[in-house]
């Protein structure tokens, strides 16, 4: 009976809703073929669920973690280019160029508090951002980096899944957004992320107690940088190019305003909530908003309304939609 109860709890846990959502997500009528829409939902929810360890976690406001999202797309783009055209080893390799990123970052800004913190992870984003938009020889430059084509997977001779398809794609996607979301819920429920939301509670406190605050902040810094540089690969062979915008701070805020939004300061699966509703839509809003005149463009008008909803959710929902559902006000997260 026990374990009846067990099984029932797990079948019904948030996250195999999301993950089984996610996975029908093509054979829903309408909504099913914007397949790329929903591949960049789950890359975007990656990203934003792997920065949560350092905001909603760690209690550490960083805006300029899309600068390790743009060396995780620029790196997946420049090892296909330049020195292997397959598709695992960029992979690989774009979550090392942004944990490797993240950890030098973090050894400078682990150290500050605050707003110093946060003006330090944007001064480093611009830095990131203005070399991969002026190193035309090793990032295109403000062309960027194009033709980067998702190869084949499996095994020679076996079978093989052509990821150039895009439902084919949309369910790898699915598959790494799957299990990195799991990893990232093990740490935040391992003694790690008692310990870091032991920092976001009371820093001075947590020292006292004999932990290495310095350590684990720089930990979580690195950890949140290695699921954006994921994130960044997965946009590249998603889009098949990869941009210096995807550095530039703006993306920094829309992670930042998707955690606000879903609720991720208080609830684990705020960021995805987050990630659906922000994507979804900014392409509505470019479908459906006038472009305007010759004094108001649609980029004002995207800026506009994107500036009224992180106002808003500040004001009066500070702890986003899920908190506002669940009536918590400030807890740990669960």
């Amino acid at each position: 009976m026990q374990s009846q109860q067990q099984w029932w709890k797990k079948l019904t846990h948030p996250m195999v809703w999301i993950f089984v959502l996610f996975f029908f997500f093509p054979k829903f009528p309408f909504i099913g073929k914007f397949l790329s829409l929903g591949t960049e939902v789950m890359i975007w929810s990656l990203f934003a669920v792997g920065f949560n360890i350092l905001l909603g976690y760690t209690g550490l406001t960083s805006f300029g973690h899309g600068a390790y999202f743009g060396i995780g797309a620029y790196t997946a783009g420049i090892i296909f280019l330049r020195v292997y055209p397959g598709f695992w080893i960029p992979l690989l390799l774009s979550i090392v160029g942004g944990a490797l990123f993240a950890g030098l970052v973090g050894l400078i800004v682990a150290k500050k508090r605050g707003i110093y913190f946060a003006l330090l992870t944007i001064a480093f984003g611009q830095v990131f951002y203005f070399i991969a938009f002026r190193w035309e020889e090793l990032t295109g430059g403000e062309t960027g980096l194009s033709k980067i084509d998702r190869i084949p997977i499996g095994i020679p001779g076996l079978f093989q899944i052509k990821l150039s398809t895009s439902i084919n794609y949309y369910y790898f996607c699915w598959a790494v957004f799957l299990i990195a979301t799991i990893i990232v819920w093990k740490i935040v429920h391992s003694p790690f992320g008692k310990v870091i939301q032991g920092i976001r509670e009371n820093e001075v406190r947590t020292r006292y107690l004999g932990y290495n605050v310095y350590f684990y902040k720089w930990a979580s810094f690195t950890l949140s940088g290695a699921f954006a540089g994921l994130a960044g690969g997965l946009y590249t062979f998603l889009i098949n190019s990869a941009f210096a915008t995807v550095l530039d701070w703006t993306q920094s805020g829309n992670v930042v305003m998707m955690n606000l939004l879903g609720g991720g300061l208080v609830n684990f699966f705020g960021p995805i909530l987050g990630a659906t509703i922000f994507i979804s839509s900014r392409d509505l809003l470019s479908t459906y908003i006038t472009r305007g005149s010759d004094f108001f463009h649609f980029e004002l008008d995207w800026l506009f309304i994107y500036g009224l909803i992180f106002v808003f959710v500040i004001l009066f929902i500070p702890t986003g939609i899920l908190g506002l559902i669940s009536g918590k006000k400030r807890t740990v997260l669960k």
